[in-house]
């Protein structure tokens, strides 16, 4: 079906019931009084709609022209906001950019930024990527990443300062371990040990990188501190999990331990962008957020 109008014609009439009248709008479009009144008479006839009438010495719109302009109204916003996602992608804007960060990252560093981010950002998909170990390092070695939140820098890569995240030795409050007023290393051998998976080496082989003390007898492998956490409640054993995802548990389920030397230690994350001279805007501008976020913490 051929439309009868044209969106021109809608932007017309909303700039008309805007102004408060003909002249008003005709001033504010840099149009003459009698161009809008040939665009709506036109629009009338088009319709088979009467959109003005007479209020006074001033042409107003309807109650049949308001009705139909209420419904034109987001057929005008789509309209505009297919110019200026047009005008971002002329510009170079990537439609997606990838995010990676190592599973230490509080979550809030990166969503709240991201929020503001999306705001002014139309076009741009993100894609977050929950990383560890090798795998927050392949991230960046292989570009596959715009945007890179990961431990220490890695070498011929800039990195800046982002975030301490601190490690907490955890158990349930029913463990064997939770009775103990003071723990020293050789307590934990023979209580059985959960740790995260290496995401970025192939399951159970040889290319996997191990981090921290690792010399209990007997240990439990997870993917994720979703599934540690589980693991301790269940009282399977001990995990050190970050500060903040303990605090966000906020469960009598849970018990901190004090190990002698070692009742906590801090992790330092850094960002990067792996692309490096070759980041697109949209990441950079992302980028600029998140570096901004931080350093309110």
């Amino acid at each position: 079906m051929r439309l009868k109008s044209t969106l021109e014609q809608w932007v017309t009439l909303q700039e008309v019931d805007k102004a408060g009248s003909i002249q008003a709008a005709a001033l504010l479009l840099n149009k003459s009084h009698t161009t809008l009144i040939y665009s709506i008479k036109k629009l009338e006839t088009q319709l088979d709609v009467k959109l003005l009438e007479i209020n006074g010495r001033r042409s107003v719109l309807t109650n049949h022209a308001k009705s139909l302009l209420r419904r034109a109204t987001s057929m005008i916003e789509q309209a505009r906001d297919i110019e200026e996602i047009s005008h971002q992608l002329s510009k170079g804007v990537e439609s997606e950019i990838i995010v990676s960060m190592d599973h230490l990252c509080e979550p809030s560093l990166i969503y709240q930024p991201m929020k503001e981010f999306l705001t002014i950002n139309s076009t741009t998909s993100i894609h977050v990527l929950e990383t560890s170990l090798s795998k927050t390092t392949n991230m960046v070695t292989s570009k596959k990443a715009d945007v890179s939140i990961i431990t220490l820098p890695i070498t011929n890569y800039p990195a800046q300062v982002f975030s301490l995240t601190n490690m907490i030795p955890v158990v349930s409050n029913n463990h064997p371990l939770a009775k103990l007023k003071s723990i020293c290393m050789s307590d934990l051998v023979n209580h059985c040990q959960i740790v995260i998976r290496d995401l970025g080496g192939e399951q159970l082989n040889n290319n996997t990188k191990d981090v921290g003390w690792l010399k209990a007898n007997q240990r439990i492998t997870v993917d994720n501190f979703d599934h540690a956490v589980r693991a301790i409640k269940h009282g399977l054993g001990f995990c050190r999990l970050p500060e903040h995802i303990l605090k966000q548990q906020n469960s009598e389920k849970l018990k901190v331990i004090k190990i002698e030397q070692n009742e906590k230690y801090q992790v330092p994350l850094h960002i990067t962008l792996p692309k490096g001279s070759k980041t697109g805007s949209a990441a950079l501008a992302f980028y600029e957020m998140l570096l901004l976020n931080s350093n309110d913490y």
